[in-house]
């Protein structure tokens, strides 16, 4: 007999994003930082959903409410954090698409309208990008400062929703990882090669013949 995976819960925070181009990695970056300074009430569920785009459509449709964690462009000066609710949400994640997880996330909720969904609460907190063509880039600095913001934006829908936010004492324990440790933000960052021996924009011999990387 084979588990059956769980994808119900009352408040569903999902950080989407890729964190191998800089700031797109802003949604998965903040969930880290909600995770590692805040524990919730059960029913509350902390997910990296990355690029996942269709796969994670059982989740948001067996969830109640749903705040989203990702880079956005609003049109706005870099390291501008917005959010917009209900209604507002699906308009915003499609109107001015950085990359195809945001499409794919668009679809999501579309699908999961159609079918059916109708959450008691729906928000995203979006990040004005500064940077995204750096291919195993971190965060600028610009965006990076704002991660407190974002997370204390958070738990203000958190706190409101009924999720009880509670400051940790100490780290998350293994059994609580939500991402992998290899790719949390400072083994990312330090082992990162220099850019003389790993192109920022790929192979500039195959991919982009008339740049010097």
């Amino acid at each position: 007999m084979t588990d059956t995976l769980d994808y119900g819960s009352d408040t569903l925070v999902l950080g989407i994003g890729n964190l191998l181009w800089a700031d797109e990695g802003f949604g998965i970056r903040a969930l880290e930082c909600l995770h590692a300074r805040w524990r919730f009430a059960a029913g509350t569920r902390l997910l990296d959903g990355g690029t996942q785009g269709l796969y994670l459509l059982p989740f948001v449709e067996h969830c109640r409410r749903l705040l989203i964690l990702d880079a956005v462009d609003y049109g706005l000066p870099p390291g501008t954090l917005k959010t917009v609710q209900d209604g507002e949400v699906p308009a915003f994640m499609g109107a001015r698409k950085m990359s195809l997880h945001q499409t794919g996330f668009q679809e999501v909720l579309a699908v999961a309208t159609l079918r059916g969904w109708q959450p008691e609460h729906l928000a995203l907190i979006g990040m004005q990008p500064e940077r995204l063509e750096d291919y195993g880039g971190s965060l600028t600095d610009t965006v990076k400062a704002e991660l407190p913001t974002a997370v204390g934006l958070a738990v203000d829908f958190l706190r409101a929703w009924g999720a009880v936010p509670q400051r940790r004492t100490s780290p998350p324990g293994p059994g609580e990882r939500i991402t992998l440790d290899s790719l949390g933000m400072v083994p990312y960052e330090v082992q990162r090669p220099d850019a003389g021996l790993a192109c920022r924009f790929g192979d500039g011999r195959f991919l982009f013949p008339a740049r010097a990387c």
